[in-house]
Order: structure tokens, then C-alpha cells, then sequence
């Protein structure tokens, strides 16, 4: 995960404002400081740890000045800090998180002198297009950035986008930060460092969460700290494809796919009797069989043969802790 320290860009990789069209001062400021204390005994504190730092975007819903980021730095949180370029710090609340797309919300507990950004969309953008990247921390934390990728992507932890954002050079502090397009506009939030392949050669680049993910789910996030579809069946498991193949590489602790008897190791051949052979593939599968707690048989390859488990999938909501009403 990325953390909050002492750097900066060299000069040439920063924006300026004769390059833009837009006000970048004003768009730099919109960029705050995370930082988030999660509860040692939290159900994600073994994977993304206790103390989180990342970004958050200001952005404007309904007239009112919330955060924008990803929601892993605020999963579980039990205090939230907000750090404002110009040093106003103030404390945060959870207003909620999806794990479908990874975005969280949060609502500043005190005046934040704030400007907005204006949400964009990512529909329209190619490989190619010119962007910028901001962190908290103004010009030496922004990086003008180019749109590499426009695909799929499939997380080990059961994570599935039909279409994310890939960008280069990579951002340090990628966490939360904010994606912006040639007219200003929020296009993408920061969720990832990644390894990207051009004629053979690998670099890190930065995945992005596409904006437009937000409108859909915005007004029940507002409202009830979560999008009202019915949650997706859960099992608890991390996945990596080896030569076409999906192969369990970890499970969560007492997760549904532990107690059921799954094993790291094991070679998925079948969901429901249908054959996958990818991790995009295999969570398409799994979640069209029904809503959480759908019970899932489950077809593995291991050194003794193969044989049929059947997982009982949960809601991955109910193994977290929820944040305190304010």
C-alpha cells in the first residue's frame, strides 16, 4: 500500500499551468492527505494493516463538500485524519464503501476550506490521451501522466472491473489520488501499483477506479453507506491463473472457502459445472449463481484427484467492522 513521505517529482515530470487549460492551483488543492487507524483485531487488518495513509479527492454531492477514495484505506477504520495542503486537519467519518468498485466515501467532522473538483468521465478516453495524477502535497506531488491501458481487470481478492484506467509514469502514493483529464475534470481514483508489458519490457504503472463507476451508487452510498443491489456471494479466497489454469493461492481466515474444506494449491476446473480458466472468468461464474449465502460447488484438481466442495458464500460485509454513527 502507499505511504505518506518526504519526496518530490523532478520539475520536468510536473504540470504547469501554461500546459493546462484549467486553474491548476485550485485543482492541486482539492487533493487531501488520508490517514486512517484500523483496530488490530479488524477482519482486513492482517492484509492491509492497522495504519493507512493515502489520498482523498474533495468533491462536491448534493451542494456539500465530501471525500472521494479507495475504500481499503477506510475499511474497518475506527479514526479518520484529513490534511489539507495548507495544514487544516480535521477528522473524518466513514459514509461508506463499495467493495464492487472500491470507492469510499468520507465526511470531513470539521471546515475544510476546500476546492471541488468537478467529476469528468473516462468513457470517451484512449490509450494515449494526456492526463494528470495528483497526491496530496500540491505540484511536487503531481505528475503529468499518459493513459497506457483502457481493460479489464481481475483482482486476486475477488475484484473484478470490466474496464479500468492504466497510467504511466507511476505515481509513489497512488492510493486515493486523483486522475485528472486536459479539462480538469476527475476522470479516475487511484487504487493500485502495477507491472504492464510493452514489446517484452516491464514497468510499473497505476491502475485506476473510471469515475463514471461512481454515479450509479453515489445517492445510496450518501444515504445508506452502501449500493442497495444485493451483495455478491463471497468465499474468501485469493486466486492466480498459472498457464491458463486458476489456482487458490490463499484464503482468508475462517472465510467461507477455509471452512469449507479448500486448500491452497487446489486447481479450480468447475464452478457450478462450468468449466473457468481464468480468474475473470471463475468470479463471473461464481457470482452469477446467486446472491451471498448461496451455497457454490466448487470442482478441484489436487495430487489426489479431483473432488467437489461445496461453499456455502457469504456476505464479505459481515466479517467487518462497521464505523461508529457520528
Amino acid at each position: 500500500m502507499a505511504s505518506i513521505n518526504e519526496w518530490a517529482f523532478p520539475s520536468e515530470l510536473r504540470p504547469t499551468q501554461d500546459s493546462v487549460s484549467f486553474d491548476l492551483a485550485t485543482a492541486l488543492r482539492s487533493v487531501v492527505m488520508l490517514r486512517a487507524d484500523v483496530p488490530d483485531d479488524a477482519f482486513t487488518a492482517p492484509t492491509l494493516g492497522t495504519q493507512r495513509a493515502g489520498n482523498g479527492i474533495a468533491i462536491r454531492v448534493h451542494g456539500r463538500l465530501v471525500i472521494l477514495t479507495i475504500g481499503y484505506l477506510i475499511t474497518e477504520a475506527q479514526s479518520i485524519w484529513l490534511t489539507a495542503n495548507d495544514g487544516q486537519i480535521v477528522p473524518g467519518h466513514v459514509l461508506g464503501y463499495d467493495q464492487a468498485t472500491g470507492f469510499g466515501l468520507v465526511q470531513p467532522l470539521g471546515a475544510l476550506n476546500l476546492p471541488m473538483l468537478e467529476r469528468g468521465s473516462a468513457a470517451s478516453v484512449r490509450g494515449g490521451s494526456r492526463a494528470i495524477v495528483v497526491g496530496h502535497g500540491g505540484l511536487e506531488h503531481s505528475v503529468n501522466a499518459q493513459v497506457i491501458g483502457k481493460r479489464e481487470f481481475a483482482g486476486y481478492w475477488e475484484y473484478l472491473l470490466d474496464e479500468a484506467l492504466f497510467t504511466a509514469p507511476p505515481h509513489p502514493e497512488w492510493a486515493g489520488a486523483a486522475l485528472l483529464d486536459e479539462d480538469g475534470l476527475l476522470i479516475g481514483v487511484g487504487s493500485l501499483l502495477v507491472q504492464e508489458a510493452v514489446s517484452g519490457e516491464m514497468f510499473d504503472a497505476n491502475m485506476f477506479v473510471p469515475i463514471d463507476l461512481l454515479e450509479p451508487i453515489l445517492e445510496d452510498m450518501m444515504t445508506i453507506g452502501a449500493p442497495s443491489r444485493p451483495p455478491r456471494p463471497w468465499l474468501g479466497m485469493y486466486t492466480t491463473e498459472i498457464k491458463n489454469h486458476v489456482v487458490i493461492a490463499g484464503m482468508a481466515a475462517n472465510g467461507p472457502a477455509q471452512l469449507a474444506g479448500l486448500e491452497s494449491g487446489d486447481v479450480v476446473i468447475e464452478v457450478a459445472g462450468r468449466p473457468v480458466s481464468g480468474v475473470s472468468e471463475l468470479l463471473r461464474t461464481i457470482w452469477s449463481t446467486g446472491p451471498a449465502g448461496t451455497v457454490i460447488p466448487m470442482t478441484v484438481a489436487r495430487a489426489a484427484g479431483q473432488s467437489t466442495i461445496e461453499v456455502r458464500s457469504a456476505n464479505r460485509d459481515d466479517y467487518l467492522k462497521k464505523p461508529l454513527r457520528h
